[in-house]
């Protein structure tokens, strides 16, 4: 009975130490958040102003580093695009494709270029046939006739018989 006893005489303090140290401890409810007042007064401005200048120098040392690599070798930080079979055959259609249009804008620059040679010999020719006759007056200066354009129509088949019916 006396081992019973001491047992739970034991056990009776070890509980009523388990809840006092659980009134002596501060319950915190919020246990993710930071408190960035606590310990404010306490913070060197000077402390402060040396690490923003150490990371700002850091953070301008490392882009400075990326710009050269990204300028001088990019294959050092970009993938290898042959290696992804599809991306490379894309990226091999799309530069095909790229010198397709450059040789096509190039035939169409040719092309033109005889066009602009007219339009110009056009324009000198009624600037000069303009300063040539100005005595003469504007209503008997002569105006180049356009060409028109004939537009040829389908002539459409309608049945007046099976329209009605």
């Amino acid at each position: 009975m006396a081992s019973k006893l001491s047992v739970l005489l034991l056990s009776l303090a070890v509980a009523s130490v388990t809840v006092l140290a659980q009134k002596r401890r501060p319950a915190s409810t919020k246990t993710d958040e930071w408190n960035y007042k606590d310990g404010s007064e306490r913070v060197s401005m000077r402390g402060v102003a040396n690490l923003t200048q150490v990371l700002d120098n850091w953070r301008f040392d490392i882009l400075t580093q990326m710009r050269g690599l990204l300028q001088n070798d990019h294959q050092s930080l970009l993938p290898d695009y042959a290696r992804i079979q599809p991306l490379a055959e894309a990226l091999d259609d799309l530069y095909k494709e790229f010198n397709a249009l450059k040789a096509h804008l190039g035939d169409l620059t040719e092309k033109f270029s005889a066009i602009e040679t007219f339009i110009d010999e056009v324009k000198a020719g009624r600037a000069t046939s303009a300063n040539a006759a100005p005595a003469a007056g504007p209503a008997l200066a002569a105006v180049p006739r356009q060409n028109t354009r004939r537009v040829m129509r389908k002539k459409t088949t309608t049945s007046t018989a099976s329209a009605t019916s």
